[in-house]
């Protein structure tokens, strides 16, 4: 997978456990609303509340994007590439997205 395709992130509210690792991390894509749950803001900052909302990750956020989907303690971040299909990333292909940036 090359590192400049599109990625879209997620959190599905129902397996959040409210614990905050991915606000720490990317406060530029998470924030919990008022409901004590996390969800995604667009690049304007606004909270994406429907049910499944997506948003790109910016290229300079993704290894903190991928951290806190390394770090839920939910699992309930999900990350897919925006020219596939809705399948959230495997844990291998995240890892492998991981080693790229890096490199």
């Amino acid at each position: 997978m090359a590192s400049d395709n599109e990625l879209h992130v997620w959190v599905d509210q129902d397996l959040c456990t409210g614990d905050g690792l991915c606000a720490q991390y990317a406060p530029e894509v998470f924030e919990f609303d008022v409901d004590g749950l996390a969800y995604v803001k667009n690049d304007a900052g606004e909270l994406q509340l429907a049910t499944g909302a997506t948003v790109p990750v910016p290229v300079h956020l993704r290894l903190d994007v991928l951290d806190a989907i390394k770090d839920c303690p939910g699992e309930c971040i999900h990350l897919r590439r925006a020219d596939g299909d809705a399948t959230p990333l495997a844990e291998d292909d995240r890892e492998a997205l991981r080693a790229e940036i890096a490199a």
